[in-house]
């Protein structure tokens, strides 16, 4: 690690969704777990109020899954030599898919169905989008991508920067990614609607465009939508990417094959952010083994919008044939389930049903659960019940009904009056599992504002 970027760095403790404070929107994240022994997130980073990313890179990384390090700025779009705000990036190559012509039918019907982000008043210059990062001979190789449509590469001595001398490369798109092969071989991908792959150079800051191969995975045969990222398992490549088969890319699905090229096989959908905000609209993440164990990365949007989006991971299995299980979306994360008497907050929801969303008070800094329709629903998944809890104390302010289930059963509710505490009973002797998904109904509502809630056993 690099004490440089560590003396200005955010250490936080949490081993549940979302992985870093609610202030830091890392998304589209590619997980490494480095020769340091520590698991390193790269991603690109919502910091606008508008538009996808900003113009700088953080890293977070962690060495047990439970104590994280948020690092300082590692590489600013400002300072790559070559962006031209003039141009813009290459939404798709050939013919428009039938996705992105049925999108470009919507926004013409209804403008502010901006999908591309190309409306909006740009608030910060040189963007840089979903990046990925390699280790190789001592050096670490960071590939990004920038609104001008661009590719490049930096380097470090550090896994978390600061990255420098640029590099273009002889592309143009979004979402790079890169794959280190046991042979020593690298190879280079990105791509919206149909991924190109090739293998890099030795210097791993070129290749020969004569050796690409397009249509690895395309959005006809693999439901492809962005964010190629690749893992090999054994003797099989897996290929990991935002997934349109249930309608918009909230899902990450993935794709197989025997060589880093393909040809690939589309297998299924491991995981789909549908339901963390009204507004979601995309999902892009990798998985990844990390002592022992395997993890999808994946991000969740927030404030009913688009954006803001945060990193969040689940554990996964991989069967002997190959298969990685469609896993739900949790609030516990890669930790345990909650244990009564641990506090739950409102914006580690895993769930966000009708119109509440996860919102943020600018003057107090907070975040919450915001509740605005009778009907709205949120879901907590999982509170361990190897105790069953006697009442809930919730922390909120305005005024709703509420009903309070456990794994679909009736525990409790009534009416939250107004600021501050309230605490209601539970009968949970109905309940014989170890752990439940929590659900709260929301009825009556005058507006109400959700900070957290805590189960307790007595």
């Amino acid at each position: 690690m690099n004490m440089e970027t560590i003396e200005k760095a955010q250490i936080y403790h949490n081993t549940h969704n979302p992985l870093l404070p609610p202030e830091h929107h890392m998304p589209d994240v590619e997980a490494h777990v480095m020769s340091d022994g520590r698991l390193y997130l790269y991603g690109s980073y919502d910091a606008c109020k508008k538009e996808y990313c900003s113009n700088f890179y953080r890293v977070a990384s962690t060495a047990d899954m439970e104590n994280w390090i948020v690092s300082d700025k590692v590489m600013s779009g400002t300072n790559v030599p070559w962006f031209d705000e003039n141009a813009s990036v290459e939404k798709s190559q050939g013919e428009l898919t039938p996705f992105i012509r049925k999108m470009m039918e919507e926004m013409e019907k209804n403008p502010e169905l901006d999908y591309f982000g190309t409306t909006v008043e740009k608030e910060q210059k040189a963007l840089l989008y979903a990046p990925d990062c390699m280790e190789k001979d001592g050096k670490y190789y960071l590939y990004f991508c920038m609104e001008d449509g661009s590719e490049g590469v930096a380097v470090s001595e550090h896994p978390d920067g600061l990255f420098g001398s640029f590099v273009k490369l002889p592309c143009k798109g979004i979402d790079p990614a890169v794959f280190l092969d046991e042979d020593g071989k690298a190879y280079y991908f990105w791509g919206q609607f149909s991924a190109n792959g090739v293998m890099l150079n030795d210097d791993c800051r070129s290749f020969d465009s004569d050796r690409v191969v397009h249509g690895l995975v395309t959005e006809q045969e693999h439901y492809f939508h962005e964010g190629f990222s690749m893992r090999k398992i054994g003797n099989t490549y897996y290929a990991v990417f935002a997934d349109i088969e249930h309608g918009k890319p909230t899902s990450l699905g993935y794709a197989t094959a025997k060589s880093p090229l393909g040809p690939f096989s589309y297998r299924g959908v491991i995981i789909d952010n549908s339901g963390c905000d009204p507004s979601t609209w995309n999902n892009h993440g990798s998985i990844e083994c990390f002592q022992g164990q395997w993890y999808v990365f994946y991000h969740r949007s927030s404030r009913n919008t688009k954006i803001n989006r945060r990193v969040c991971a689940e554990k996964i299995e991989i069967l002997p044939d190959g298969r990685i299980p469609e896993v739900l979306m949790t609030s516990q994360g890669p930790g345990a389930p909650f244990e009564p008497e641990e506090r739950m907050y409102g914006f580690q929801t895993c769930g966000c049903f009708g119109k509440c969303y996860i919102d943020y008070d600018a003057h107090g800094g907070e975040e919450y659960l915001k509740v605005t329709e009778d009907g709205d629903r949120a879901v907590f998944r999982y509170l361990s019940l190897k105790t069953l809890p006697q009442s809930v104390e919730i922390r909120s302010r305005g005024r709703a009904g509420i009903d309070i289930c456990l794994n679909n059963v009736y525990v409790g509710g009534g009416e939250i009056t107004g600021n501050g505490k309230t605490v209601f009973l539970l009968d949970c002797s109905r309940i014989d599992s170890l752990q439940a998904e929590i659900e709260l109904v929301f009825k009556q509502v005058e507006e109400l504002e959700l900070n957290s809630m805590v189960f307790h056993v007595s």
